[in-house]
């Protein structure tokens, strides 16, 4: 629930002081390698309160966990979405390429539909949040993605919170966040195929604050192709600082390739995938089940965080 202490609302332009306490003490917990972030569990579907303790630890250092399973139990998507109920996601999202079940299965598509959109291809994926496109009512705000099987070679996954986008861009010039924050700082294109409109153009802010929680959001896509700037010059800066803070290697991206029983557990950060490559003859092949939620992960926003977990 949203408090009044202002030491926990530090993304409001005003409150200097609470953004610099906030500041310091993100910076003083964020996780340095991805080894950090990885909890291992016996079965996903019904976590003991340690595993759970752990993965939420996790999530306030870096909204992002990558849990192991040990157990030896198959996870498939029952229980995938058992795992998700115990951090409060429930509510998936439902988008255009997503199985009957509303969870995909992210695997390269050599023919028929899907074969454009980049996340069916061995292609490398660039930095955006998942959902950028949707309505702002229906933003993803949580996610989890499991590996199944690996590819042969590549495909590393590449992350960064939100929130220290937020801090590096607010560092560079608070203006930017205000520009980021307007209503249609970035415009996402209609999808048209074959003449047929799937989904109208959308607008929308970068960065939003949930009114409810105080939490950070972010949508965010670096494609060129898939997305129009608000036309002022503060925005446009703001756009190719954050481009180029993301195309250079900073201390704050976590990589990991993740390796079959292994997954991700995140309140929809920023990432992006690397190309790679299948064997069939080996069956070395990557397949990812991802499930896509509107809620965020239960008990990590700011009120949530203590001294020890930020």
């Amino acid at each position: 629930m949203p408090t009044d202490n202002p030491t926990v609302q530090p993304f409001d332009l005003a409150n200097e002081a609470g953004y610099q306490a906030w500041r310091a003490a993100r910076l003083d917990h964020y996780p340095a390698t991805a080894a950090d972030l990885v909890v291992r569990i016996g079965t996903a579907a019904a976590l003991t309160e340690q595993e759970r303790a752990a993965i939420l630890r996790c999530c306030r250092r870096s909204n992002l966990a990558i849990y192991e399973v040990t157990g030896g139990d198959e996870t498939d998507k029952t229980t995938l979405r058992a795992f998700g109920r115990q951090f409060g996601l429930a509510t998936l999202d439902m988008n255009l390429r997503a199985d009957e079940d509303s969870i995909t299965s992210l695997r390269v598509v050599e023919t028929g539909g899907g074969t454009h959109y980049i996340p069916y291809t061995n292609r490398p994926l660039n930095w955006h949040t998942d959902g950028y496109y949707n309505r702002l009512d229906e933003q993803v705000r949580g996610i989890v993605m499991h590996c199944v099987s690996v590819s042969a070679s590549g495909g590393d996954n590449l992350f960064l919170d939100p929130e220290i986008a937020y801090l590096l861009l607010r560092d560079e010039n608070p203006e930017y966040i205000r520009a980021l924050m307007q209503p249609d700082a970035m415009t996402i294109p209609a999808n048209i195929e074959a003449g047929v409109e799937l989904r109208p153009a959308r607008s929308g802010p970068v960065f939003s604050v949930a009114p409810d929680t105080g939490a950070l959001h972010m949508r965010y896509t670096a494609r060129t192709r898939s997305i129009v700037w608000k036309d002022d010059r503060n925005t446009r800066l703001a756009a190719g600082f954050l481009l180029e803070l993301l195309a250079n290697d900073s201390i704050y991206i976590i990589r990991h390739r993740l390796c079959a029983g292994q997954g991700v557990i995140c309140n929809n950060v920023l990432h992006k995938r690397e190309a790679f490559a299948d064997d069939a003859n080996s069956g070395q092949e990557r397949l990812l089940y991802r499930a896509r939620y509107h809620e965020r992960i239960r008990d990590t926003g700011i009120q949530n965080r203590n001294n020890d977990e930020v």
